[in-house]
C-alpha cells in the first residue's frame, strides 16, 4: 500500500466516514508520527528545547506538600500497581464473560508496557541528573513508563466505558490521573518532559491501534479499500 494512495483514499472517505478518518489520522497516524519523530531526536542525542529548563522551573517551585503529592501519584502509576490494575480489570471482565473486552484491555496495557521496555532498551537515554531525586531511578529514561502505563489505562478504560453511564467520569478522571502521573515524574526529576510526552502519545497510538483492530472499523476499512481500488482499476483515468 503506497502512502500517497492511502492518503488519497482517506481524502475520499472524509465526508461519509468522518469518525473512521479521524480515528486513523488523529488517533493512530499522528501519535505514532510524533513518537517516532521524538525517538529519532533522542537517538541523535537531542530532546525538547526546553527539557532542562522546565525541570528547573518545577524544582524551583517545590514544596513539602507537592513532594508528597508527586510521590503518591508516582506510586499510583508505578509498574507493580499497573500490573495489579490490569490483572483486576482483566479478571473482572473475564468473570463477566466479556472476553473480547478483556483481551482488548490485556493487549492494550500489556503491549504498552512491552513497547516501553523495547524503546528504553533501544534508545538508552540516561535519566536527568539535575538534583538528588526523592524517588531515584536507575533504568533508562525514554519514554516514561509511568506516563505510558497511566495513559494506556485511562484510554483503555475510557473506551471500554464509552457506552456506559460512567463514561463521563472515566473521561474526566482518567486523563487527569495520567496528566498528574506524568507531571509527578518531571517534578521528581526522573524524566524529561520529552520522555513524558512521548509516553503519552505512544500509549495513545498503541491503545487506539488495538481498539481499531478489535472494532468494526477494521472490516469497514477493508471493504471500502477493496471497493475503492476496484473502481480505480476499472477507471484508471479517474
Amino acid at each position: 500500500m503506497r502512502p500517497f494512495s492511502f492518503l488519497a483514499f482517506l481524502w475520499h472517505l472524509r465526508r461519509q466516514y468522518r469518525r473512521l478518518v479521524v480515528l486513523l489520522v488523529f488517533g493512530i497516524v499522528l501519535p505514532w508520527g510524533v513518537f517516532l519523530k521524538a525517538a529519532a531526536e533522542i537517538e541523535e542525542g537531542e530532546g525538547f528545547p526546553g527539557d532542562q529548563a522546565i525541570l528547573h522551573w518545577l524544582h524551583a517551585h517545590a514544596t513539602p506538600g507537592l513532594d508528597r503529592l508527586a510521590l503518591a501519584l508516582s506510586r499510583f502509576g508505578g509498574p507493580l500497581p499497573m500490573v495489579g490494575y490490569t490483572g483486576l480489570l482483566f479478571g473482572y471482565l473475564w468473570w463477566r464473560k466479556q472476553h473480547r473486552q478483556a483481551w482488548f484491555l490485556g493487549l492494550a496495557l500489556g503491549g504498552a508496557a512491552a513497547l516501553n521496555l523495547v524503546a528504553k532498551a533501544a534508545l538508552g537515554r540516561p535519566r536527568p541528573a539535575l538534583w538528588p531525586s526523592l524517588a531515584p531511578e536507575t533504568s533508562f529514561s525514554f519514554p516514561s513508563g509511568h506516563a505510558m502505563g497511566s495513559a494506556a489505562l485511562a484510554l483503555a478504560v475510557g473506551l471500554l466505558l464509552a457506552r456506559s453511564r460512567w463514561r463521563g467520569l472515566a473521561w474526566v478522571l482518567g486523563p487527569l490521573l495520567a496528566l498528574g502521573v506524568g507531571l509527578s515524574r518531571m517534578y521528581l526529576g526522573v524524566h524529561y518532559p520529552s520522555d513524558v510526552v512521548a509516553g503519552w502519545v505512544a500509549s495513545t497510538g498503541w491503545v487506539l491501534s488495538i481498539y481499531f483492530l478489535f472494532s468494526p472499523y477494521l472490516h469497514t476499512l477493508e471493504r471500502l479499500w477493496v471497493t475503492w481500488r476496484y473502481r480505480k482499476v476499472k477507471r484508471p483515468d479517474a
